[in-house]
């Protein structure tokens, strides 16, 4: 019995095996009888099914807690160094890419900076680059890596192909999904970044558990990521939440106010720029609480369409900005009270620039719980590393 892809297992045993992950995954260490109450397993079947999983190197037995008195009952938990998943962040002038562990646990992350009229060859080696520095960073390897999910940048279809992408021109019609699943020997996702930075908030960020999400990705570049009913939702195109191409929000637009706004001084690289007139006017400044201003009229349209829309619980300010969401979100409440039927709950992300990469890598677990919450008859599961590795 080499691993848990069928062959060797019967289906009721490999349904057993894989409650036992799902519930050692779900509550930590865990002691047999406390398995088998979870799980609806005997104790007996409990004990052969650990007993498998151990050999498999899938659960490992947790020590006893040093000075523990008597003979304590053995306790499991599920190995997340199993395996690794890497989540990567591709932005118009950046490459940002993170490694964690099958829990999501993030061990090493890398940044490359990349122009944004570089070659599309350039920045797909960026990319590997990343991928392979974080991998180098915690001794592991390629053929160590589960899964690659990446978050970009564009208006995605559900294959994977980039269909538009107004910040890296060359990136339109990019098959993305088919050229990394060339460059990378595991499962490859794809996601727009802002849904990626939105799931995020709501598994690890300031929107922990909130069912109903309006995410804005606000930064040089503006976007929005939505959370329905608990879900990531992309539309029947994968092209929800894309509200920045109505040219009636203004949202392509609006950065230029904080960009070239009358405090900044010549020569300001545009990376800088919107964080010096956010600067200026948190100390006051007349000109730049200004362009803030003109900044909050334009996000405030786009957000209080999705707002009346949705109607969701919370509404988060996220992405490079949001480091300045104490200058930004007194203004945009006041624009939303004046025109919203229920005011959402207004939240700065507690996640900063690292929202994608890491929305990336909870994409990356979710998909792997679906592997171990309801596995197709016959389906191949990853091979866990050899146990004690």
């Amino acid at each position: 019995m080499a691993n848990l892809r069928g062959g060797d297992l019967s289906r009721l045993r490999q349904l057993n095996a894989l409650s036992a992950i799902r519930t050692l995954r779900g509550a930590g260490p865990l002691t047999l009888s406390a398995i088998a109450e979870w799980t609806g397993l005997s104790r007996p079947s409990t004990k052969e099914v650990v007993d498998e999983l151990m050999a498999l190197g899938w659960v490992a037995e947790v020590p006893p807690t040093p000075g523990t008195m008597g003979r304590p009952a053995r306790r499991y938990r599920f190995r997340a160094d199993s395996g690794y998943l890497v989540g990567v962040d591709v932005g118009a002038h950046n490459v940002r890419a993170a490694l964690a562990d099958l829990d999501g646990e993030v061990m090493a992350e890398i940044r490359q900076p990349v122009e944004p009229t570089a070659p599309l060859d350039d920045r797909l080696a960026a990319i590997e680059r990343a991928v392979r520095a974080t991998l180098s960073l915690s001794g592991k390897t390629m053929t160590d890596l589960w899964t690659v999910a990446v978050g970009t940048t564009g208006v995605l279809n559900r294959e994977g192909r980039i269909t538009y992408c107004s910040a890296i021109p060359a990136w339109t019609g990019l098959d993305l999904a088919g050229r990394l699943r060339e460059m990378f020997p595991c499962e490859v996702l794809i996601e727009n970044d802002s849904r990626l930075a939105a799931l995020a908030e709501t598994r690890r960020g300031t929107a922990r558990n909130v069912q109903d999400m309006v995410f804005l990705h606000v930064a040089r570049r503006m976007g929005a990521g939505l959370i329905i009913n608990g879900r990531l939702h992309r539309g029947f195109g994968a092209a929800a939440g894309e509200i920045a191409l109505l040219p009636q929000a203004r949202w392509i637009e609006a950065p230029e106010h904080l960009n070239d706004c009358a405090v900044v001084p010549e020569g300001t690289s545009p990376e800088d720029a919107a964080g010096r007139t956010l600067a200026a006017a948190r100390d006051g400044d007349q000109v730049a609480l200004a362009a803030v201003d003109r900044y909050v009229d334009d996000l405030a349209i786009g957000t209080a369409a999705m707002v009346l829309l949705l109607d969701p619980e919370v509404v988060v300010l996220g992405g490079g900005f949001s480091r300045s969401a104490d200058v930004l979100l007194a203004p945009l409440r006041r624009r939303l009270e004046a025109v919203c039927v229920r005011m959402p709950d207004l939240r700065a992300s507690t996640l900063g620039d690292e929202c994608v990469v890491l929305g990336a890598i909870d994409y990356a677990v979710g998909r792997l719980d679906q592997q171990f919450s309801a596995p197709e008859s016959g389906q191949a599961l990853p091979q866990p590393f050899p146990a004690g590795r």
